[in-house]
Order: C-alpha cells, then structure tokens, then sequence
C-alpha cells in the first residue's frame, strides 16, 4: 500500500511528491499501517544506484517508501520505477512453493525436500551420462553479489560444472571488454559527480531521460553551462533538450569517432602528458588518416562541417569534456571497438582522471557490476584471472577449497550455452533471476531450443514468466525488498539493501536456495563459513586485495550505509577519500606496463541492411522510464501499467507512413526474416524516414532482432534489423 500519489511531472518524481496520509481519499490510516521507523535500501531495478528510504510498521514491514534525502547518488529523487518498488512484491503471480512437471506435462506444486532431489538428481545424472560441460547457468544482474559469489563457486568449485554466464552479457559485456583490453581491468573511471563539472558533455547512444532519469537531473544541476550533444538517429527525449543532436545514420559512430580522432591529431589538440601514458600513438594515428570527414559523410549521414566542428567541441585545451554511453553503443556488432573509439578520444585530449572528464558507461541492471567482478562467470571471483595459477592458488587457500577444484577452463558466452544447446551439447539449463525467454535475441529460437533440454530449471520470484513457464522445475525465490547484500553500481559504489517483507508462502533468497542446494549435492562443507550474506560478503571482500577493485577498508554494511555507499577501490588505510572518487588520476592503469592501450580496427558492414524485401531498419531501445526491461516485476505494479501504453506500438516517420498508406493508431503487422508481431502506429518526426523504433518491453519485440554478436564481448546487437509492414 503506498500513501502517495503521482502527480503530473515533467521529469523525475522527487521527494516533494509525497503526500500526507489520509489525502486523495484515503481517509484515516490505520495505526497498525503507520511507519514507526525507517530503513535504507538502494532500488533493485537499473545500476543508477538510488537510495531509498523505507517506511516500516510495527512489525518491520515496509507499507511505504521515498526517496532518501543526502543520498550522494539520488539527492532525494527517484524516477517511477523506484517510487512503485514496493508493489510487485504483493503481485498474486508470486512463487509461492516449487513447482515441478508431472507425467502429464503440467507443473504442479511440491514441497522443497522432494523439488531438492529432483534438482540434485537430474543434474548429477546428466553430469554422469554427458560430462560436466553438459549442464549450464544463466543468470543475472539484479541479486546481490553475495549470492551472485555463492552462486558461481557452488556450481563450479562444488558442483563441478564449467558453463555459466549472466544476462549482463546483454548489456554490459562490451563496456568491460572495453575497458579491460584498455585498461588492463574492467574499471569505468568516473563519478557521478562529472555531470555536474563537464563544461561538454558527450551522450552517445543514450537517451538518459528516459532510462536513467535521475543522472538527467545531474546534468541538469550542472552550473557551467555545459554542452550537451547527443549523438544518437533518434530524435529522442534527450536530444530533444539537449544544446545539440548528431542525427547519424544507425551504426555510423565508429567511423563518426574515427574521423573526429583524424582531426584531432590532425590539428594536434592533444595532451602531451596522457599520451605519454598511452601506448599505441603512432599506429594510431596513421590508422585514422583514412577517416578524414569528407570520408565518412556517406556513412554518417553528418557533413563534414558538423564533424569538424564537433571535434573542436571534444578537444578543445581547457575544457572538461565527458564521454557517456549505454545501449546504443554497447548492443552492436561491433560494439567493443566503439566504445574504445571513446576511451581513444580521451586519453588523446588528455579527459581522463580529471574532473568532469571521462569515458563513462551506464549500467544496465542493478547489480551488473556487482556480476562483473563476483558472478564467477567471466572472470574468477573477485575479479581474478581463471588462467592465472597465483589467482587460482589465492582463490583455493582464501576460501579454503581444494586447489583442484578451482578450475582454470574459461565458460562459454551466453550465445555459445544457447548455440550449444541447440547442438545437443548442453542438456540441462538453470535459469536464475532472468528471463531469456523473453529478453534473449531472436527469442523464436529458444522455444525450439527447449525441446533439446532434458532439464530446464528456473529460479524465479514469479511462477509465470516467458521462461517460468517452460521450466521442469520452478524454485520460488525472494525478491528485492526480501533479502539483504550489496549491490555495485555504475560509478563502482557499494550500496546496501535490506529485507523490509517476508517472501511469500514458501518462497526464500536465492542465498538460502544455494546454501540448500550445496546441502542437498554434498558439497556443503566446502561453504561451512557461507552462512549469511554479510559473512560472505566479509569472505570477498578479503580476496579483493591486492586487485583494482580492492575493497578491504570496508568494514561492514553499516560503514557502507555510514558512508553514503563507498566506491571502489578502499584498500586499508585508504583514508578520507570523499563520497565521489574517479579512477586514473595518476596517470597509471592496471596493464602490465602501466600504460593505457589504443585499440582500433576497420568498421565492419552491418549484419542485415535493408533491402527491396525488406525495406525498414528496426531500431530497439527503452520506451519508457515506468517500465523495466521485460515487465516481469513492473509490469505488476498498477500505476506504472497506467503510465506506459499496454499493447505495443512502433514510431515511424509521418512521410513513411504516408508512402504506405499508413494511418495513425492503425494496427500493422512487422516482419522480420526471424518471425512476426503486431503493433499498432504512431506517426513520429523524431524517427528517421526508412527506420521504424520498437520498445523493447514488449514480449513480441525479439522475435523480430537479428542475432549478430560482437566478435570481442559477444554483446549481441539488439539495435538494428531489417523489417518489413503488412497491414
């Protein structure tokens, strides 16, 4: 129950929105639901990183909620999604017990002792007949990271298996390619706080009004009169207020920033001392003297002027110029050498390691962080190397598990599990916390895909999701707002959250589920000290050290809630280093040199360009900021579904529609080479002629995309496709 309501906004609903009890005809509150105390939690749905404050009854359930005041992320906002955070936990689609298909087909409800043997007995039957590369797991971004680390080293230090990957690989697989190759270490450097010290700020494939509303507001604080420039083919909400909009052609950045490099070096506006940290000038430049502007104005669709003038934008001496980029950049087929084409364009102007300067990616979901350095998936827990032998051994010794059982076999991609699958290689999948069903590219593929499995598992805190449905075997989880950990967000702060509901029925945290799980496999002793999520997160903590993301300064949670978050890293004796801390400062990476690393090869062409056939490029993206990603937990909540259009829509150009014949609101269907929906029109100048936009919250959406993968991070590119309309 919330004892709020929303008003008209134009923008993010802050503090001021909430309303004394007993308005809007609510009448008197009962005193068994008015707030006697308050907890913190940081929200559960995108790497944003808000602070929310939690209003608790007597018996400490929370029956409301606002943003937290002071909060170093937030300030005392928070877009829709947080303000309703409360509500999908009371949806009457929860789990409620396990689930398990009978002879007949149908799941029906059974107790946890017998859904633990089937678990353990269709996996270890599996594992006997097939091998330990026959079994997989996808999961997520949105658990804490405490159970994200229980999760990995369960299943490949005590369970045996080799193949698991998250649903961060959708989102932010390239940025940490990126970075890593860049870097040496998957480490975004900057802090919120550089929206409000850039004097230009560069937003590339990322329309922030709408899917990080809160870090708009940070611009939107920012009192040097920055400019802000988009580069992005839509006409989105965010370029629409923005001081500049770059209307390119889709999948023109990486040639657009080749040139913009071209003129830089071209006209010498470098930082001489950044470059001295910098490996690879010289092939560098001798790279881009092909990308002169006259040569990528076809590609681009910008003239050559515009591209001039811009370059001077991003490398004029003196000013703070900050690089920002999501989706648009991250989901492309070639998506790691666009990204680096940035961090390129700062470490050759010098705008790194200072205020207001920086390549900075926005994070997708919540915790994707958090998977990055603990999931176990990519990389060895606590950002370690799986084929470094001093990792491993630092692994076994510090979480006191046999030497031989650390494997040193890297995981297949997401896309390589699925494709594995589909090749009779892999016969079980264990779905945690995500919805590939539903999320996952070319989604028409997976449902013949399910006839290959022999055992399908999935983890959910809803019983009806695209993949609950299909399970042989549900596991009701708890959600946000039921359980407790850290999550990372983009600036690398660790927040808390914290149990504020019960679950439901028989539902328990995906931690309790692992720690059962290791119980039931025979592996529990492996875990004794894994009791808790502060016990583990203690445990992590100290395998940090010594690596980038060192976080052994932390003392707890509560200095962590103390502390308004804390950013990585905070090693010992690490001091009073201030709520907002960027990376680089010194002029040092974590490469083996110390040197930063130019990495840049030729644009490649992209993967399904229109034609007769097909003559509309489909573009994908966030339609709304009220709903998240697959609506699993917003489409339950009333208020959001009242904010957001129920049935699926696509945006096209006016003069498209009047070539065919099209009228607004009219249901149309869309077709791709991959499968069909309907959507009905609307008629939008901010979509270019020859492209249509979809949201992407819709279920119908992928079975549209085109499965084309970036050749460094594997990131597929949800982006761009070629469809066609039928009335």
């Amino acid at each position: 129950m919330s004892f709020f309501s929303l008003k008209s906004h134009n923008g993010p609903l802050t503090a001021d929105l909430v309303q004394e009890p007993g308005q809007f005809g609510l009448g008197k509150v009962p005193s068994r639901l008015k707030p006697v105390c308050t907890a913190t939690s940081i929200c559960g749905y995108c790497a944003t990183g808000c602070q929310l404050k939690l209003h608790l009854d007597a018996e400490g359930n929370a029956i409301n909620l606002s943003p937290q005041a002071g909060y170093p992320v937030n300030s005392g906002m928070a877009c829709p999604k947080g303000w309703q955070a409360l509500d999908p936990l009371d949806s009457p689609d929860r789990a409620t017990v396990p689930l398990l298909r009978n002879h007949k087909g149908k799941l029906e409800p059974t107790d946890w002792s017998t859904a633990l043997q089937t678990f353990t007995t269709k996996l270890k039957s599996i594992k006997s007949t097939h091998g330990k590369e026959s079994v997989a797991f996808l999961s997520t971004g949105q658990i804490p990271l405490e159970e994200m680390a229980f999760l990995g080293c369960l299943y490949k230090f005590g369970m045996g298996f080799v193949h698991a990957d998250a649903n961060t690989r959708q989102c932010m697989a390239t940025a940490a390619t990126a970075y890593k190759q860049s870097f040496g270490f998957d480490s975004p450097p900057g802090t919120y706080a550089d929206f409000e010290q850039s004097d230009v700020i560069v937003l590339i494939g990322a329309n922030l009004c709408i899917a990080h509303p809160i870090l708009w507001q940070r611009v939107m604080r920012n009192k040097r009169n920055p400019k802000i420039i988009v580069i992005d083919p839509r006409a989105t909400e965010t370029a629409q207020v923005a001081s500049q909009h770059i209307s390119l052609r889709p999948k023109g950045d990486l040639p657009l920033l080749y040139a913009l490099a071209h003129c830089i070096l071209r006209d010498g506006r470098i930082d001489s001392t950044s470059i001295a940290n910098t490996e690879g000038i010289e092939d560098f430049t001798e790279f881009v003297k092909s990308y002169s502007p006259s040569s990528v104005t076809e590609t681009t669709g910008i003239p050559t002027e515009t591209i001039e003038a811009l370059a001077l934008d991003v490398s004029t001496p003196g000013k703070r110029v900050s690089w920002w980029w999501t989706m648009g950049v991250n989901q492309s087929h070639e998506g790691t050498r666009t990204a680096q084409a940035i961090i390129n364009l700062c470490l050759i102007t010098g705008n790194i390691g200072k205020p207001g300067t920086g390549p900075n990616s926005i994070t997708g979901q919540c915790n994707a962080m958090g998977s990055r350095l603990f999931s176990n998936t990519t990389s060895l827990v606590a950002g370690h190397d799986y084929a470094d032998e001093s990792h491993r051994r630092k692994i076994s010794e510090q979480l006191g598990i046999p030497y031989e059982k650390i494997t040193s076999q890297p995981s297949m991609a997401y896309d390589e599990i699925l494709e594995a699958v589909i090749a009779g290689k892999i016969k079980a999948l264990w779905i945690i916390a995500t919805n590939p069903f539903h999320s996952w590219i070319d989604s028409g593929k997976l449902e013949k895909l399910r006839e290959n499995l022999d055992f399908l598992v999935v983890q959910d805190m809803y019983h009806n999701t695209e993949s609950g449905l299909l399970a042989d075997l549900l596991l009701p989880a708890a959600g946000w707002g039921e359980k407790s950990g850290c999550f990372i967000n983009s600036e690398r702060r660790l927040g808390t959250i914290k149990p504020v509901r019960r679950a439901p029925g028989e539902a328990l945290t995906d931690f309790r589920i692992f720690r059962l799980i290791a119980d039931a496999w025979g592996c529990g002793d492996l875990f004794s000290k894994w009791t808790d999520p502060q016990a583990v997160f203690q445990l992590l903590k100290n395998l940090t050290k010594d690596r980038p993301c060192d976080i052994v300064g932390i003392e707890n949670y509560e200095h962590i809630d103390r502390e308004g978050g804390i950013q990585w890293p905070f090693p010992e004796l690490s001091g009073d280093h201030g709520n907002e801390r960027r990376l680089f400062e010194d002029g040092k990476y974590y490469t083996s040199s110390g040197k930063a690393r130019l990495h840049f090869s030729p644009p490649t062409a992209m993967p399904e360009p229109v034609d007769p056939e097909y003559p509309f490029l489909l573009i994908t993206g966030r339609g709304t900021s009220s709903q998240w990603h697959t609506q699993s937990r917003t489409g339950k909540s009333k208020v959001l579904k009242k904010l957001y259009p129920a049935d699926p829509y696509f945006e096209i150009n006016p003069a498209d529609a009047t070539k065919y014949g099209i009228e607004a609101n009219a249901a149309i269907e869309i077709r791709s080479r991959r499968g069909k929906m309907s959507a009905r029109a609307y008629l939008a100048p901010t979509v270019q002629s020859g492209q249509l936009f979809l949201p992407m919250h819709y279920a119908e959406v992928n079975r549209l995309t085109y499965p084309a993968f970036d050749p460094h991070s594997r990131q597929p590119g949800y982006k761009a496709c070629a469809v066609k309309l039928l009335k």
